[in-house]
């Protein structure tokens, strides 16, 4: 007997205590919150290297926010992409559930899909809440009301492709980070090069005083070092965080395909319909 999955003990979001998104999608206010902790333990962890070039480039008092800005975004894609990767390993535990016998004589039909459906409320604490399970529930539910196999396969198909445009808008916020990373980048750009242009205008106003042309350039490379610098995080952070959009879609992806061969393989193709008039 394979021990019931409960959705409301193995969630990771309801075993913190907090509501859990359906299927993979993330409960954002805490992904937010342990976003915000993240970037501080960065912060903590790099402020002994302050003074070090590395160090400065996010301590420096031109870029601060800015630099802050771009990490707290970059952790909170990432945990929101962390959280979706163990909602998925979750999912998946149920294409290894048999609810369908495996015996070849066994017919799928309005009258035995009861027992597939005690199967299926057996395995987990809510079908609801589990894309592959939902389906199925879904479509057995209904079987009574159709009348060819074409049917049943066209109500899987629907609800693969809901299941599709689910899985596509829980990307929508970290899609929009990808965006927001870089802008950011380009925010420091301009306030660095800001700064820079401002202090080589106090560079010409002194131009007769070596001591004091020196004093300034230092302003000016501080300006242009801000400039370069939130560019440079705002890109690699966008990078790093479109790759792991990228492998995290295809697991989803990869997953969406076994369900729909799944569904194919134990339920389609194990299914007898009857006329209606004959079902009665």
């Amino acid at each position: 007997m394979t021990e019931m999955i409960a959705w409301s003990l193995s969630d990771p979001e309801q075993r913190i205590g907090f509501s859990g998104g359906r299927y993979t999608q993330v409960n954002y206010l805490l992904s937010g919150l342990l976003a915000g902790l993240l970037t501080a333990a960065v912060y903590a962890s790099l402020y002994p290297f302050r003074d070090y070039p590395f160090g400065q480039s996010f301590f420096r008092s031109g870029s601060l926010p800015v630099s802050v800005a771009i990490v707290f975004f970059t952790a909170w894609a990432t945990v929101i992409l962390a959280f979706k990767s163990a909602k998925l390993r979750l999912q998946r535990k149920t294409l290894a559930i048999p609810i369908v016998p495996d015996d070849s004589d066994f017919v799928l039909s309005p009258h035995s899909a009861a027992h597939v459906q005690d199967q299926v409320s057996h395995a987990v604490d809510d079908p609801r809440y589990f894309m592959l399970f939902n389906r199925i529930s879904y479509a057995l539910s209904n079987l009574q009301n159709l009348g060819r196999v074409g049917d049943v396969a066209e109500i899987f198909k629907t609800q693969a492709e809901h299941d599709e445009a689910s899985m596509e808008s829980s990307y929508l916020i970290v899609s929009a980070f990808v965006w927001a990373i870089p802008v950011l980048g380009f925010i420091g750009t301009v306030l660095g090069l800001s700064a820079a242009i401002g202090e080589f205008g106090s560079v010409l106003q002194a131009a007769s005083d070596l001591s004091v042309i020196k004093e300034k350039l230092q302003g000016v490379t501080s300006g242009l070092a801000t400039a370069f610098e939130t560019t440079l995080q705002g890109l690699l952070a966008a990078l790093v965080v479109q790759l792991m959009i990228v492998w995290n879609k295809k697991k989803e992806q990869d997953f969406l395909d076994d369900c729909n061969e799944y569904c194919t393989r134990h339920i389609v193709s194990r299914l007898r319909l009857l006329p209606f008039d004959e079902q009665q």
